[in-house]
């Protein structure tokens, strides 16, 4: 898939763990890790506006597109 996911960059940027994102997400551990290993399928806007308001950063920060041929990907 062509977007990464980089809330575990934001979250060392940050100093804050998965159990503190979580909690102050309201998702549970596993759905963090989901979006943490780039399994989602789809991020809701209201989840992305929080991960921002908590993280202190912006959309981009958290989302990047990559070419399906870059290398990261394979």
């Amino acid at each position: 898939m062509p977007i990464i996911v980089n809330v575990d960059v934001m979250m060392a940027k940050r100093k804050i763990n998965s159990t503190q994102l979580s909690e102050k997400l309201g998702i549970t551990m596993a759905n963090l890790s989901i979006l943490k290993n780039n399994k989602a399928k789809a991020v809701r806007f209201s989840t992305l506006e929080s991960l921002c308001k908590i993280l202190n950063c912006q959309p981009g920060d958290i989302l990047e597109y990559v070419d399906e041929d870059d290398e990261r990907l394979k």
